[in-house]
C-alpha cells in the first residue's frame, strides 16, 4: 500500500511540475512583452493562463485593466483579477486590492479591507504594501493614528529602497512625529530619496542645509539641492531657488534669475511666488523683466537618473 501511495504521489508531482514548466515559458514571454509595451502579445499570452488560475497572470491582467493597457480600462475587471490573484496569496494582487480600497478607486472606500489586504502583502515583504500601511497609521485611516507604527512600516519599505517611504520617514523624523525631532535620521532618509531623484526630498534636503537643521548652514549645498528639485519642476524648489537668487544666498544676487524662478513657481499657482515676483519686478528694468520672462518660457523640466 505504501509503495502504491508513493507511486501515485510521484506521478502527481510529475504532472504538476510539467504544468508549471509549461506555464513558466508563456509567463516569461508575457512579462517580456508587457515590459516592452507589446500589450497585444501580453494579453494573448496572459488571458488563458489567468483563466487556468495562474496567479501571476491574474495580477498582471488586473494591472492591464486598471491602466487600460491593451484593453479598455475597467476597474471592475481589474478588481476581479486582483481578487482572484490575491486569494491565492499573490502579493501584487493583495497590494492592489488594498490600494483600491484605501483610495476608493471605483470601489467604495473601505479601510478595513484596505488594511486586511495591505497587511497580507506587507507580511510577504511587498514594499508598496508596507508603505500603504505606514500611510494608514500615519493618517489614522481605519486605525488609531500611530506614528510609531507608521515609522516601523515606512522603515521596512524604505530599507527595500522605496523612495516614497524614504521621504516620508524623513518627514516624520524632521517634524518629530513619534518622538523629538531627529535631524540626523531625517537627513539620512531625505538623502537616500534625493539620490534617487525624488524632487520633494531634494527640496527638503535643501531646506535643512538652508536652515542649518542637523548640519551647519550651507547655502551652497542648499542651492545645489534646490536646483536639482527645481529642474524637475518642483513648485516649492523653484520658489526657494528664486529666493536664493533674489537675496544672493549661496550665489551672486541676480534679479533676472530670481524673477525667472519665481515666475515658474507662480505659473503653477504659488501665491508667495506671485507676490515675490511682483515685488522684485519693481526693482528691475523692462529689459531685465523681458529677459527673465524669456528664460522662463524657454525652461524645460529635466528627469534625473539615480545618483
Amino acid at each position: 500500500m505504501a509503495r502504491a501511495f508513493r507511486a501515485i504521489f510521484a506521478a502527481v508531482l510529475l504532472v504538476l511540475s510539467f504544468v508549471a514548466h509549461v506555464a513558466a515559458g508563456p509567463i516569461e514571454d508575457a512579462t517580456a512583452a508587457y515590459a516592452k509595451g507589446d500589450y497585444t502579445t501580453a494579453l494573448r499570452l496572459l488571458r488563458p493562463l489567468a483563466n487556468q488560475g495562474v496567479a501571476t497572470a491574474q495580477s498582471t491582467l488586473g494591472l492591464m485593466y486598471a491602466q487600460g493597457r491593451g484593453v479598455p480600462p475597467s476597474y471592475a475587471e481589474a478588481m476581479k483579477w486582483f481578487r482572484l490573484a490575491a486569494e491565492q496569496g499573490n502579493a501584487t494582487g493583495q497590494f492592489h486590492l488594498g490600494f483600491n480600497y484605501a483610495y476608493a478607486r471605483r470601489v467604495t472606500q473601505n479601510y478595513a479591507e484596505a488594511l486586511k489586504w495591505y497587511r497580507l502583502a506587507a507580511d510577504q515583504g511587498d514594499a508598496r504594501a508596507q508603505l500603504g500601511l505606514g500611510d494608514m497609521y500615519a493618517y489614522g485611516w481605519g486605525v488609531p493614528e500611530s506614528y510609531a507604527d507608521a515609522l516601523n512600516w515606512y522603515r521596512l519599505a524604505a530599507n527595500q529602497g522605496d523612495v516614497l517611504a524614504q521621504y516620508k520617514l524623513g518627514v516624520l523624523y524632521a517634524k518629530g512625529h513619534g518622538g523629538p525631532p531627529n535631524y540626523a535620521e531625517a537627513m539620512k532618509w531625505y538623502r537616500l530619496a534625493a539620490n534617487q531623484g525624488y524632487a520633494f526630498a531634494q527640496d527638503a534636503l535643501g531646506t535643512m542645509y538652508f536652515n542649518g537643521e542637523g548640519v551647519p548652514k550651507n547655502y551652497a549645498e542648499a542651492l545645489k539641492w534646490y536646483r536639482l528639485a527645481a529642474d524637475q519642476g518642483s513648485v516649492a524648489a523653484q520658489f526657494d531657488l528664486g529666493f536664493m537668487y533674489a537675496y544672493g544666498r549661496g550665489v551672486a544676487q541676480d534679479y533676472v534669475r530670481a524673477h525667472m524662478w519665481y515666475d515658474l513657481s507662480a505659473a503653477k499657482g504659488n501665491p508667495m511666488a506671485i507676490r515675490n515676483r511682483n515685488a522684485i519686478a519693481r526693482r528691475m528694468t523692462p529689459a531685465q523683466i523681458a529677459k527673465a520672462q524669456k528664460l522662463a518660457r524657454q525652461w524645460r523640466p529635466t528627469k534625473q537618473p539615480r545618483r
